[in-house]
């Protein structure tokens, strides 16, 4: 079996528990759904390979636990992140507040070489209910004070922005990836082995 040379970025993301981080993974990557809410526990990851400018990418998507008593743990998978996307619910006005909370705690247990360089994404979730109450004009002005932070508003249920905001997540994080030096970003990967149009074998999966 051959092998090639891919870049292998890190994306990591933060959010209090239910705003829907796992489900927007499992949609981008493997383009699923579910309404069965089951919280993550550590962390959970998936791949996906995206084609970026002729350059072949792995994306390393990292669902980390919102809940408070898991923050200790989430601080493992925070070392070697690419880009942090911060999730809320723009239904739970709280988990728009825990925002600010979130990136610092990045930041802070992070060791970011370029803290204020960073580059961030924020997902406004679930825009396909009713009852929202985080408005459009409170969240891009929320961006707008954290250095001009790429904001979309999505719904994983019925992919919504989903594929947009990942193109600008993963164009972020290979501007970051560009800029490091401490580790090795290219690594050799087997070919493909396709089995079949049902299979998901363009995203592997891993639960921690």
């Amino acid at each position: 079996m051959t092998s090639k040379k891919k870049l292998l970025l890190k994306v990591i993301l933060l959010g209090d528990s239910g705003v829907g981080k796992t489900s927007l993974m499992n949609q981008y990557a493997i383009k699923t759904f579910s309404n069965q809410y089951k919280a993550t526990i550590g962390a959970d990851f998936l791949t996906k390979e995206v084609m970026v400018d002729n350059r072949v990418v792995v994306l390393q998507i990292w669902d980390t636990a919102g809940q408070e008593r898991f923050q200790s743990l989430n601080v493992t998978y925070y070392r070697g992140a690419d880009c942090c996307v911060l999730v809320f619910d723009v239904t739970a006005p709280d988990t728009f507040k825990s925002l600010d909370s979130w990136m610092d705690h990045f930041l802070i247990e992070g060791h970011s070489r370029d803290p204020e360089n960073f580059p961030f994404v924020v997902l406004g979730n679930k825009i396909d209910l009713e009852n929202r109450q985080v408005t459009t004009k409170r969240a891009q002005a929320w961006c707008q004070s954290k250095n001009n932070i790429p904001y979309f508003e999505t719904s994983a249920k019925d992919a919504t922005n989903v594929e947009q905001a990942f193109q600008t997540i993963v164009r972020n994080a290979l501007k970051q990836a560009s800029q490091r030096t401490d580790v090795e970003l290219y690594h050799d990967f087997p070919e493909s082995i396709v089995l079949g149009e049902n299979d998901e074998s363009s995203a592997k999966r891993c639960s921690c």
